[in-house]
């Protein structure tokens, strides 16, 4: 967070994560809440993303069950997001995974998303 209180970072969160939001934990949402503060651009879901995300489906880099998980990930590569952190290790923070949403964003004339935990981008002042 401090890179985003630095200005150094712009914050960008989606209109998935909003719908999300209110079922999680009072410091995520508060994390939340800040990240508006300082700005955060709200990205909407377009057809675009809809579309990319229905080519994760079909290369089965998720089952349709993890369907706003794929959303996630298209909405951030639609906006040209430079990188997606996040706390889902499950479905988007793994190798593999990354590898066949790359590979997606590619042969859709996408550039390639960079995705990591938010512990691999804290700054040292926070760690």
């Amino acid at each position: 967070m401090a890179d985003f209180r630095a200005a150094l970072h712009v914050p960008v969160v989606s209109t998935i994560v909003a719908t999300e939001i209110g079922s999680a934990p009072e410091p995520v949402q508060a994390t939340y809440r800040e990240l508006l503060e300082l700005g955060a651009e709200v990205l909407e879901v377009g057809e675009a993303a809809i579309q990319l995300a229905e080519g994760y489906l079909k290369h089965r880099v998720l089952p349709r069950r993890y369907l706003a998980d794929c959303l996630h990930i298209a909405v951030a590569t639609v906006a040209g997001v430079d990188l997606l952190v996040s706390w889902n290790f499950r479905h988007v923070v793994r190798f593999d995974k990354i590898r066949v949403f790359n590979a997606v964003n590619l042969e859709r004339g996408y550039r390639q998303l960079e995705i990591y935990s938010p512990r691999e981008v804290a700054s040292h002042e926070e760690s």
